[in-house]
């Protein structure tokens, strides 16, 4: 399964960027991108390491926030459900 967890682009190096999502940072290839990419732009990145789509700031935020309260809503790997 796949999530589409926006990254923002920090870096950008040729065809690769540096990208990162709650607070973890990664190489991710652009060549699949069809449209020029910019220093904070939000992307979406498949397994793989590839970008593939650019979405809006407030696409973004609003799936950050979703994925930040599921996040606190998971119990810790050693306490029941």
């Amino acid at each position: 399964m796949c999530m589409a967890i926006p990254s923002r682009v920090l870096a950008i190096e040729g065809d690769m960027a540096t990208v990162e999502c709650f607070g973890v940072e990664r190489r991710v290839s652009l060549m699949l991108m069809d449209e020029p990419v910019a220093l904070g732009d939000f992307l979406i990145i498949q397994s793989g390491a590839f970008a593939v789509e650019r979405v809006s700031p407030e696409q973004a935020r609003e799936s950050l926030d979703y994925f930040a309260e599921a996040m606190r809503e998971v119990p810790p790997p050693n306490e029941a459900i």
